[in-house]
């Protein structure tokens, strides 16, 4: 009798021992379950938690940016002309060389407040400082157009091919490590090309352009008022031009200068006065 008593107590506390254990199973399912969102949560909750791939997914399923279809080509005179039929021909281009020196953000800021936009032409080696570029960032970001004048505005028929090279293409590595995008057109200094000037141009995906007139590098017209008369009407009698070069498809030199930073808006609006656009030069055909 008495083993059987012990036996019924050894096989309670068996017994005992399995359901306490069944039982700290089962809450530790029921913890582990209630810690993990259900795919209902989820479904009602999708902004709880944006992954950095999500954002990425996000930011390239945005619509791309419209392509502009270029309405007009550089001529072999350097004329600004249109493509086809119905295109306004009565506009110019505005050019700005030499930048950014001291005067080229202000100058774009005038152009923006006008609602013109233009190629600015610059050079490396006014790239050199965190303050120059910063300037060449501005400018960019209120949506002008950067163009080559190659780092350091030397002669290239002077030049060896070697260093040609240089000029330009070093220059364009600048221009994309600053602002993100490579010049798609060039401007030799003093307007003199090389053949093979030319040839790495082309390799470089950009076109070449010179001008119609400019007056602002000549003494005389180093003067706010002389220059707007000049740029206005096309003439410079006191440097031999006592005619109008003003014509449409006109394509403007001007550069980073006080006078002309001066000039700038009076030009502007002369020009309009005479029916002229301002044409956008991201409306230029490019290679």
């Amino acid at each position: 009798m008495k083993r059987i008593v012990i036996g019924l107590f050894i096989s309670i506390i068996v017994l005992s021992a399995c359901n306490a254990e069944e039982t700290s199973s089962n809450e530790q399912v029921e913890k582990e379950t209630a810690e993990e969102p259900s795919e209902k949560e989820i479904k009602e909750n999708p902004d709880k938690e944006v992954t950095d791939e999500e954002k990425e997914t996000a930011e390239e399923t945005e619509e791309p940016l419209e392509e502009i279809n270029p309405k007009y080509k550089v001529s072999e005179n350097w004329s600004i002309i249109p493509m086809e039929d119905g295109v306004n021909e009565k506009v110019v281009l505005l050019t700005i060389d030499d930048a950014p020196d001291n005067y080229a953000v202000d100058m774009a800021e005038t152009l923006k407040e006008l609602e013109v936009n233009a190629i600015f032409f610059v050079n490396g080696h006014f790239l050199d400082t965190p303050e120059e570029v910063e300037k060449l960032r501005k400018i960019h970001d209120m949506g002008f157009i950067i163009g080559n004048h190659t780092y350091n505005h030397p002669l290239l028929s002077d030049l060896s091919e070697e260093e040609q090279k240089e000029e330009i293409v070093q220059l364009n590595d600048r221009v994309e490590e600053i602002i993100g995008e490579r010049p798609t057109f060039f401007r030799a200094p003093h307007g003199v090309n090389t053949d093979f000037s030319k040839q790495v141009a082309e390799a470089e995906g950009m076109t070449l352009m010179n001008w119609s007139y400019g007056y602002d590098y000549f003494e005389p017209y180093k003067n706010k008022e002389k220059l707007i008369t000049a740029m206005v009407t096309g003439e410079g009698p006191e440097v031999d031009v006592p005619y109008s070069l003003l014509k449409p498809g006109a394509n403007l030199l001007m550069h980073d200068r006080e006078w002309t930073a001066a000039a700038l808006e009076e030009i502007v609006n002369g020009l309009r006065d005479k029916g002229y656009e301002m044409v956008d030069p991201k409306l230029i055909q490019t290679k």
